[in-house]
């Protein structure tokens, strides 16, 4: 195994035709797939981890995070397929055991949610089954199962009531169900009728009520299961230009044959305030709540057009995904193009233009959306470079994980190669070869060459040359002239891979016609060749001390190649190499493979099969490159994404380069361009001078105006104060007035008071004295009550006490007679449970030795079959290798009858030339009658020649005959013996399964 390997850093790309694929885990950080593998993406550090999925997955279909935003559950394409959940507090994402569907046969889970409490997972499996699986995840238990649909209906979506973990709700093509989990079984509560509709979103926004999107712009609202009303959105064009308006109108009853809107509902999100849905391309509304049961259009959210997009306008593209951060800051979207955006929700909200349309920005960068065809780097720079089918190139800073630059065109980019100053760059487009300069804002060209569809192109390692595929010919270009200097010709088939060596007096290359050439670029010659027509070779490199060949081709084998021999293989087992990229330090080989998985091996190549392998892209690896200081591998592959990994040894280091790498930080401008910023540079400063003097201008007329304004307010408030303080002598006078006249009159007032306290003082001394006496008269009759009470309390107790005891003997009586009755029934208990036990014994007994019986059957059976499989395999092997012998026999024959038709040919040729000679003299005879016996002579011996000539032809075609009659039962039984080799390998495959 490679004590060498690499290690996934940064990846650009997104992962489409994934359910629910983007997620947000905190303000600050997004989840979605890229690859291989789950990202979590860190918006304002640019940095990333990565969730690894299983090895043997054939893809991620759908993600779900709980609302804990604790764990991500992943479901993965299998031959049985299963959902891992990920604890994301864990630093690795630790992974809990795989759910999975039991013994039903399941390929893909499409998609899946979360309870609120995060205790349960729902999946909906694929077709044809359909089923709802309701698991209660955490000890990986099934706790109901349902199916959801009875045709062959896409089911997108599945979600659980935000208020209830027990209530579900199932939309998809003709079905929308309320289900309820009770009593171990999902049971369905409601369900509307939907034939006609295609259900393609829904969302929670209260404990009773969803909202239903469609692929025809329906928004329907279902209350407790029943369709009750619609919020219908509709588009109109005035004057030929589609303007965006969004009419909300309320429908008591719904009606499906009404108009309705052609734009598709792809996505529903509810939040605090109201909700957010998508209204067609590129566009989202914001609802907010404005009574209990109704939402008005407060925002509309658009995808800004992109200026370097020519092809496809940005705005057209279908949202698949919304979510939102936790404190609702920030809302994110997906499309189907793999690109992510974003927009601050509270810049939305705050901003009062309601008739302005607010516009998304990129979450990070722009992304390629679709295959990768072209990789090159430079030395003088960080900068990557690559090509795309989806007419773009694109440059990128590996070190800052920032996309420096990029551009569209209106032709696909097949290949890509930078110049080794970062400056200029070569792409291959299916019309022709373009040269264009970097410029600071733009990629420009400046040369274009007739070569169509150039799959392949190359920068010498000093920049002087370029070399450049054509079909089966490769053209070398001076990069100072600009000129053809030399065509290498010699391939039969398409040339895949070329590469420079380190002098630049050597290039190698590889075709599909299984030929590996090396040139000598200085005078046009092969110098070496390695030719296996069985094999197409698709990858091709010099080692590091460029002495030998290495190469890849359909033939699962990775080989070493030196002065036209083969000096070692390895094999790929059953996955094909697709790339491979050689290390300058010359210690490993990393080959990218037909299933997306980078492996690195060891250099010298090992004997036998060592090799550690990366999970990096969902696609083939189609171009792979190593920087020059040996710190990062990089990869592209027809999934459009672009992954930078760290080139490490098995103690997480990274290599030590012996190379001294100076970076420039040097940019082309043009003439024009800078003339053009010189311009615009003075005249903003000539526009700001003006500016200046018009604010000027403007402050000296506002200060007059305030002066104006202040002197005026300052008269105004004298006055008001004048006023004031002659109302406030009055004022004063008046409380001194109102002062005097209330003393007088408490003074009265207190010796009225006094007065009428004496008298009530008398009056209540001689009521008092009457109540005393009643109170002694009280007190009497209190003790005569006390002492009659304590008499009969006391013949009370007495007769309680005799009672009581009597109730205690009787149920001592009844407690005696139960105690004996227990005692006799748990006797009669252990009796029963040893005869129950001696059965239950006897029966584990009895099912053990069936099963041991069973077992050694079938190990017997499995034995035979793999001896059978062993024999099979040999069988199989031996008629290859006859297979492969008989194959290079006809091709001999083939070559010898080829070479008898060239000669016949020839002869024929031959033969029509003399005839017409002789049909030349005997015009001349019949011209002449006089003839001399000479002639005569010449025509009697051309006669002789011509019969020899048909004997001779008709010896070649008996010839011929017979060798094909001799290569007819030889074609025969080559056919009979590979029907064979198809039969028995077809007996091999169905035994290993």
């Amino acid at each position: 195994m490679s004590s060498v390997l690499s290690q996934s850093d940064f990846i650009f790309g997104l992962r489409t035709a994934v359910r629910n694929n983007l997620c947000f885990l905190d303000e600050q950080t997004v989840v979605y797939p890229s690859g291989a593998s789950c990202v979590s993406h860190n918006i304002v550090q640019r940095c990333q981890r990565f969730i690894s999925v299983s090895e043997k997955s054939q893809g991620i279909c759908a993600l779900a995070l709980s609302p804990s935003r604790r764990y991500l559950a992943v479901s993965e394409r299998a031959e049985k397929a299963s959902i891992t959940v990920f604890d994301l507090h864990h630093e690795q994402g630790r992974k809990r055991k795989p759910l999975t569907a039991g013994e039903t046969s399941v390929q893909e889970f499409v998609c899946m949610a979360f309870s609120p409490d995060s205790k349960y997972l729902i999946g909906q499996t694929g077709g044809p089954e359909w089923m709802l699986i309701f698991w209660f995840w955490e000890k990986n238990k099934v706790l109901a199962t349902v199916k959801t649909t009875t045709s062959n209906n896409l089911v997108p979506q599945i979600s659980f009531n935000p208020h209830n973990n027990m209530q579900l709700c199932v939309s998809g093509a003709g079905v929308l169900k309320l289900l309820r989990y009770s009593e171990g079984v999902l049971k369905q509560s409601s369900i509307a009728k939907m034939e006609s509709d295609n259900l393609l979103c829904h969302a929670w926004t209260s404990e009773d009520r969803v909202l239903v999107g469609t692929d025809t712009g329906r928004l329907l609202v279902s209350e407790s299961g029943d369709l009750r009303r619609e919020l219908r959105v509709t588009c109109k064009g005035v004057g030929g230009h589609t303007d965006r308006q969004v009419k909300v109108k309320w429908i008591k009853e719904t009606d499906a044959n009404e108009c309705v809107a052609p734009s598709r509902i792809t996505a529903i999100l509810s939040y605090s305030k109201g909700f957010l849905c998508t209204t067609g391309p590129g566009t989202v509304c914001l609802f907010e709540k404005t009574q209990k049961d109704s939402y008005r259009m407060s925002r509309e959210i658009l995808i800004p057009s992109d200026p370097c997009s020519l092809s496809c306008p940005a705005e057209s593209q279908k949202i698949d995904t919304m979510c939102i951060s936790p404190a609702e800051e920030t809302l994110a979207i997906s499309t189907d193009r793999g690109q992510l955006y974003s927009i601050s929700l509270s810049s939305v909200l705050t901003n009062k233009v309601l008739e302005g349309k607010q516009h998304f920005e990129f979450l990070s960068q722009p992304f390629h959306s679709s295959s990768i065809t072209g990789l090159s780097i430079c030395i003088r720079k960080p900068l990557v470079a690559t090509s795309s089918l989806d007419c773009s190139v694109r440059i990128w800073n590996y070190e800052t994980k920032e996309l420096e630059l990029y551009k569209e065109f209106q032709e696909e980019a097949y290949s890509v190669a930078l110049h080794p100053t970062g400056l200029f760059i070569l792409v291959g487009f299916s019309d022709k070869l373009r040269l264009m300069n970097l410029v600071i804002d733009d990629i420009r060209s400046f040369k274009e060459f007739t070569l169509c569809g150039c799959r392949e192109c190359a920068f010498s390692h000093g920049g002087h040359m370029f070399a450049a595929v054509n079909g089966n010919i490769i053209h070398v270009y001076s990069f100072i002239t600009l000129e053809n200097i030399l065509n290498l010709k010699g391939h039969n088939g398409k040339v895949r891979s070329i590469e420079w060596s380190l002098d630049d007096s050597r290039l190698v290359s590889c075709g599909m016609d299984g030929a590996v050439y090396e040139w000598d670029t200085r005078t046009g010659k092969r110098q070496s060749e390695s030719v296996l027509k069985p094999c197409s070779y698709t990858g091709v490199a010099f080692s590091s001390d460029y002495k030998t060949i290495l190469a890849v081709g359909t033939d699962f084998t990775l080989k070493e190649i030196q002065d036209c021999q083969v000096l070692r293989e390895v094999p790929a087992d059953e996955v094909a190499h697709t790339t491979l990229a050689v290390s300058h330090s010359g210690c490993v080989i990393f080959t990218g493979t037909s299933s997306g998985t980078i492996r690195a091996i060891k250099y010298p190549l090992p004997t036998q099969r060592e090799w550690t392998t990366h999970h990096a892209h969902c696609g083939p690896v189609t171009k792979m490159v190593i920087t020059y200081d040996d710190q990062f591998l990089l990869t592209v592959s027809e999934d459009g994404c672009l992954l930078i990994s760290k080139i490490i040894d098995k103690e997480g280091r990274g290599l030590k380069s012996n190379r001294q790498i100076v970076q420039t930080e040097e940019i082309l401008v043009t003439k024009a361009d800078l003339d053009d910023k010189k311009q615009h540079i003075l005249d903003l400063k000539m526009r700001l001078e003006e500016l200046h003097m018009e604010n000027e201008y403007q402050l000296r007329l506002k200060d007059m105006n305030y002066k104006e304004k202040l002197k005026e307010l300052s008269d105004t408030l004298t006055q008001e104060i004048e006023s004031l303080k002659t109302t406030q002598k009055v004022m004063k006078t008046k409380l001194e007035k109102s002062e005097h006249e209330n003393q007088e009159n408490s003074a009265e007032v207190a010796m009225k008071y006094a007065k009428k306290l004496k008298a009530l003082e008398v009056s209540y001394t001689s009521k008092l004295m009457v109540e005393h006496e009643k109170y002694q008269d009280l007190l009497q009759k209190h003790d005569r009550m006390q002492e009659e009470y304590e008499k009969q309390l006391k013949a009370a107790e007495e007769s309680k006490t005799q009672a009581l005891e009597e109730l205690i003997q009787m149920y001592e009586l009844k407690l005696q007679e139960k105690t004996q009755l227990l005692a006799q029934f748990q006797e009669e208990t252990k009796q029963k449970f040893c005869e129950f036990s001696e059965m239950i014994k006897q029966a584990e007994e009895d099912e053990e030795r069936k099963i041991h019986a069973i077992q050694i059957k079938y190990e017997e059976k499995l034995h035979l079959e793999k001896e059978t499989h062993t024999n099979l395999k040999g069988k199989s092997g031996m008629m290859t290798q006859k297979l492969y012998s008989l194959q290079r026999q006809i091709d001999d024959r083939c070559a010898d009858i080829n070479k008898l038709k060239h000669e016949q040919q020839s002869l024929l040729g031959l033969v029509h030339s003399l005839e017409s000679d002789i049909e030349d003299l005997k015009r001349q005879i019949s011209g002449h009658k006089r003839t001399s016996q000479d002639k005569d002579n010449t025509i009697s011996d051309l006669k002789k020649k011509t019969q020899n000539l048909e004997k001779l032809k008709f010896l070649l075609e008996f010839q011929l005959n017979d060798l094909q009659k001799q290569n007819e039962p030889q074609q025969a039984d080559i056919n009979k013996k590979r029907e064979r080799i198809d039969q028995v390998g077809k007996k091999a495959f169905y035994m290993q399964w």
